[in-house]
C-alpha cells in the first residue's frame, strides 16, 4: 500500500480505533507491563520519541508511569495525531508533549532522545531497504546508548506453524469490531501490504538500521517486541 493510501486508511479508522480494538487490549497491556522495567533505568526527566503514535495509547501509559518524562509524538495521520492530542489533554499530560503531524523524516533534527517507541509501524514498509532507513532515522535521533522499544507482526510464514497460528490469530481478531469481509482483507494484506517476516529477519533489519543486539522481550500471537540499543 502506498504511503498516502495508508495515511488515508488510518485517518478513516481514527475515530473508532480504540473502541474497535478494546477487546484485544490485554495483549497491549501485557506488553506495557513487560516494557516498564526495561525503560525504568532512563533518566527521571527523559525525553522520549513516540513514532507512529496513533491515538497515543503507549504515550498515555508512559506519561502516567513516568510523570517527569517529556515526549514528542509523531504520526503521518492527522486524525490520529488529533486523537492523541485530545487524549493527552483529557488525561492531563499534554503540557509534557509536542505533537508532530508528518512522517519521521519531516521531524526537524534536534537534541537526541533518551528513548523511542515504535509499535506496529515498520511492518507497513514492505521494502526492506526502506524499513532499514526508517529504523536508521530513529537511531539518528537517539543519544548514544539510547533505547528503542519496538513491535511488529512477525513470523516465518513458510513454516508449518504459520498454518496453525494464523487461523487462531484471525479468530482472536474477530473478537474486535471487525466484519468477516474486513478480516479477509486483513488476511490478504499480510501477504501484500504488511511485511510479516521471521523474527530473526526483523532483528537483522534493526541491526542494519544502526541498533545493536535487539533483544526480544515479548510475543503474543503474531506480535513480537524487541528492545534495541544505539551503540555507546
Amino acid at each position: 500500500m502506498q504511503p498516502n493510501a495508508l495515511v488515508a486508511l488510518f485517518d478513516q479508522q481514527a475515530p473508532g480505533y480504540d473502541r474497535q480494538w478494546a477487546k484485544t487490549a490485554a495483549i497491549r497491556d501485557c506488553m506495557y507491563l513487560l516494557l516498564e522495567p526495561l525503560l525504568a533505568g532512563l533518566p527521571e526527566d527523559a525525553h522520549v520519541l513516540c513514532v507512529g503514535v496513533g491515538t497515543g495509547q503507549e504515550l498515555a501509559h508512559l506519561a502516567k508511569t513516568f510523570p517527569r518524562w517529556q515526549f514528542v509524538a509523531v504520526d503521518p495521520s492527522g486524525a490520529m495525531i488529533d486523537a492523541c492530542r485530545t487524549r493527552a489533554e483529557a488525561e492531563g499530560f499534554a503540557g509534557r508533549c509536542r505533537f508532530h503531524h508528518g512522517f519521521l523524516e519531516s521531524l526537524p533534527t534536534e537534541a537526541p532522545f533518551d528513548a523511542a517507541t515504535c509499535f506496529l509501524v515498520s511492518q507497513f514498509l514492505v521494502d526492506r531497504a526502506a524499513r532499514v532507513r526508517f529504523f536508521a532515522g530513529i537511531a539518528a535521533r537517539l543519544r548514544p546508548d539510547g533505547l528503542l522499544a519496538s513491535s511488529d507482526l512477525a513470523f516465518d510464514t513458510a513454516s508449518p506453524g504459520y498454518d496453525v497460528l494464523l487461523p487462531a490469530w484471525m479468530r482472536m481478531m474477530s473478537m474486535a469490531d471487525v466484519s468477516p469481509e474486513a478480516l479477509q482483507r486483513i488476511r490478504e494484506a499480510y501477504g501484500r501490504d504488511v511485511a510479516v517476516l521471521p523474527p530473526r529477519e526483523v532483528a537483522a533489519i534493526l541491526e542494519d538500521g544502526g541498533f545493536e543486539r535487539p533483544v526480544p522481550f515479548f510475543q503474543a500471537g503474531l506480535i513480537h517486541g524487541w528492545v534495541s540499543r544505539v551503540p555507546a
